[in-house]
């Protein structure tokens, strides 16, 4: 079963120097490829009842730039520094390891085919847009460009390809034993730089969900609540806490907000307000994870083989009411200040990530009953 460990690196200023090079070449090559793509999408396809082809003739078709179309350009950004258009800023695709350039190649091609065709379940994205430095903040690596090189008590030095020196991390968890390093993901977060590893562990079985044959003694129902400081309610009459963190912190939030909406932009102070921004809202998004990581291990605890939950539309729950207009085209009470609220209770809880969460838990750490000492396999269904 493929695991992921996420780690704080603590990489020494010539290495941050080298992966925010990395990571602005990577940001380039993502919104270079992306606006390609659209410029083929846009010049290459026309409706057959748009106009005539004689008043209106078509421009010169080219290929498709599709995913192996544009790895092949990468041997070409390689042969010299490449100038960017605008700002006549040298980029060398050289320094960044290959395998982390052709994932960003993958990003784009999955971007752009959720865009036109949709994912597994039919659901189309919105229209990909360009990165900003703030943004694009991950690169991943292959298992054979990284290297364990050494584990001492509390830290793990890593080897990755291109990188001079070993990179250092807090091991705050052990790894397991036996385990086959796959890739290896380096977030750019407000407070610093994580890594995130990809494990294979065979000693975790992979979960089969038709296994479980649900009955009434092994099922568990769950019921999202937003009610004081209720979480979630079960079947067996038990109830949850709530956590409200985004509530917790508005004013503190608002505060830092608005003095940094009042200094100037581009200028030292308001940087400064905005990294303390940034610390704010990963604080909270810290803490609801904590608060969905730990009471899905309170639901698994309770020994039930198959939990039902509410196949809820939080798209729909948390949008707005829709515009009434009377007979003059003036706006009538829609319930929408009432409305906004309840919006930002049901974004504050989280549940769409509570849910995968609650998945997640499930099937990688089988529940064990206490009384006979056997593992039980969990699986979640979903009733609309």
């Amino acid at each position: 079963m493929l695991l992921n460990y996420q780690y704080r690196a603590d990489p020494d200023t010539n290495q941050k120097l080298e992966l925010n090079t990395w990571l602005r070449i990577c940001q380039y090559w993502y919104n270079k490829q992306l606006g390609d793509r659209f410029d083929w999408w846009e010049n290459n396809r026309n409706s057959i009842n748009y106009c005539s082809i004689i008043s209106c003739p078509l421009p010169q078709l080219r290929d498709n730039p599709d995913l192996y179309y544009q790895k092949k350009q990468l041997p070409t950004l390689k042969e010299d520094l490449f100038i960017v258009g605008n700002s006549g800023e040298l980029l060398d695709f050289t320094c960044v390891p290959s395998q982390t350039l052709q994932d960003v190649s993958k990003r784009v091609d999955l971007a752009f085919y959720r865009f036109i065709k949709g994912d597994s379940n039919g659901n189309r994205s919105g229209k990909p847009s360009l990165k900003n430095a703030a943004r694009y903040r991950n690169m991943r690596s292959e298992g054979q460009a990284i290297k364990i090189e050494r584990i001492e008590k509390n830290w793990l030095f890593l080897s990755i390809s291109k990188l001079k020196g070993w990179i250092k991390v807090r091991l705050h968890r052990p790894l397991p034993n036996g385990f086959v390093l796959k890739n290896a993901l380096l977030t750019k977060k407000a407070d610093g730089w994580y890594i995130t590893i990809c494990l294979e562990d065979p000693n975790v079985p992979a979960f089969t969900p038709d296994e479980v044959i649900p009955t009434w003694d092994n099922t568990l129902g769950l019921d999202a609540v937003l009610h004081e400081d209720d979480y979630l309610a079960t079947s067996e009459n038990t109830k949850l806490p709530s956590l409200k963190s985004f509530r917790k912190s508005e004013k503190r939030r608002a505060k830092v907000s608005n003095r940094k909406s009042a200094k100037k932009k581009i200028s030292r102070s308001r940087r400064k307000l905005a990294k303390r921004e940034a610390a704010l809202y990963q604080r909270i998004a810290r803490a609801r994870k904590d608060h969905a990581f730990k009471t899905a291990h309170a639901v698994v605890r309770t020994n039930k083989k198959v939990f039902v939950h509410e196949d809820l539309n939080l798209k729909a729950l948390s949008k707005r009411n829709k515009a009434k207009l009377d007979e003059d085209g003036k706006y009538l009470p829609n319930g929408q200040s009432a409305k906004s609220g309840l919006n930002k209770s049901w974004n504050d809880a989280a549940f769409g990530q509570f849910f995968k969460i609650l998945e997640y838990i499930a099937g990688k750490a089988p529940g064990v009953d206490n009384s006979s000492k056997t593992c039980i396999h969990i699986s979640i269904a979903r009733v609309s």
